[in-house]
């Protein structure tokens, strides 16, 4: 494999780096984001950083130009994500419209569909969500109970979501309902466009363990859906799903990046408090270390096929249960070498990092469950990668 990169993509770097470096909000590559006082002055400083890189033509770079990308390739869109995360760029605050509901509409929208909707979500003009999870459907996402029934040229929707991610600051959501009760579950279920505000639609924040109310539960309540919001055609919703999974589940350059400089900070403190001359944590470091390098090369051989015009396919489970599991190691190792100051919270003294390393912790012990947990993983895996048979339904 050449390693090197094109002159273009040299020069890409490059810009985008420069373009950074001129217009972060804070230092580039050092700079904390600030602690803000709500969720809500969060969202709103992030919609106006959103808006700020689309101008840049910076979100959404292989989205067509039309729409406010750049018409770039997989490769491109790496790199440009790859340089926002080590410039310790602000998150995008859209960006599960950004990378999981614009691809999805690109794939299976109607060209008057594209035309309404891509165009707000690079400036963060709207906020998408997923509306996918339900209370008894997480893991068996084809388990869905919320119903959309035809009434004249409507659905009604009616049903409950949960885990939606800013859904209470979301204009629109993507939403998988079942409309046909009698058949196979798979075969039933049709993807809808969802206007937030629309009368009988009832969003709860849930407070997380990390003190954030950035999850929440979502309700409908004979929601009326325009036929002309369904998202491909009726009782092919799963198919939809899975166009927007793949890409949920596929090469994640910013975690990538995020995981090369925690791990960097933890070399850093362990040499600080003097955690190498332990002799049960130095091999703890050494994996850590090897182990995101093995994520980088994990990524690099998805980007290899994607730039070769090759789907992901299921290898993409891979990725995502390599990487979340070897997070989850990290951070064990991080609370090992804090030490004392582990059980310790944002504001108390003699705590290193401030509380970051904390919640840090606490925030990827999800990573096991979100974008389909990791038991789901290796189902498909076991399934479509290594061809075993499924289980046999058990009875008695």
């Amino acid at each position: 494999m050449d390693l090197a990169p094109s002159p273009a993509e040299a020069q890409l770097r490059l810009e985008v780096r420069s373009w950074l470096q001129e217009n972060l909000p804070w230092e580039y590559g050092r700079g904390l984001p600030p602690r803000f006082e709500t969720l809500e002055e969060e969202v709103a400083f992030g919609r106006t950083w959103q808006n700020q890189l689309a101008q840049g033509r910076w979100v959404g770079v292989p989205w067509p130009t039309q729409y406010g990308g750049r018409g770039a390739g997989p490769v491109e869109h790496f790199i440009v994500t790859e340089e926002l995360a080590r410039a310790r760029a602000p998150e995008l605050v859209g960006r599960i419209g950004i990378n999981l509901v614009g691809p999805t509409l690109l794939a299976h929208g109607t060209d008057e569909q594209k035309q309404r909707w891509l165009p707000s979500i690079p400036p963060a003009e709207h906020i998408w969500c997923q509306l996918f999870s339900e209370p008894g459907a997480g893991s068996d996402l084809a388990a869905i109970t919320t119903r959309a029934e035809m009434k004249g040229d409507d659905w009604i929707l009616n049903g409950q979501k949960v885990w939606t991610s800013y859904a209470q600051f979301a204009d629109w959501g993507l939403c998988l309902a079942r409309t046909d009760p009698d058949g196979p579950k798979h075969k039933s279920i049709t993807a809808f466009a969802v206007d937030m505000r629309a009368l009988g639609v009832e969003v709860r924040p849930l407070h997380q363990i990390t003190d954030e109310k950035e999850f929440n539960e979502v309700f409908f309540s004979d929601v009326i859906i325009p036929d002309a919001h369904r998202i491909g055609p009726v009782n092919e919703g799963w198919r939809v799903a899975n166009s927007t999974l793949t890409h949920e589940r596929g090469i994640n350059p910013r975690q990538l990046v995020i995981h090369l400089q925690l791990v960097e900070e933890l070399l850093r403190l362990a040499l600080e408090n003097g955690a190498f001359d332990d002799p049960r944590l130095r091999p703890r470091l050494a994996q850590a270390v090897v182990e995101v390098r093995l994520f980088q090369l994990h990524n690099w051989r998805t980007l290899s096929r994607l730039a070769k015009g090759e789907a992901p396919g299921p290898e993409g489970s891979a990725l995502k249960l390599y990487w979340s599991e070897m997070s989850k190691r990290m951070h064990d190792t991080v609370m090992a070498v804090l030490g004392p100051a582990a059980p310790l919270w944002i504001g108390a003294d003699e705590n290193p990092g401030e509380g970051t390393w904390q919640r840090s912790w606490l925030y990827y012990q999800a990573s096991s469950i979100w974008a389909g947990t990791n038991e789901i993983q290796r189902n498909i895996l076991s399934e479509r990668v290594l061809g075993l048979p499924k289980e046999p339904a058990r009875t008695g």
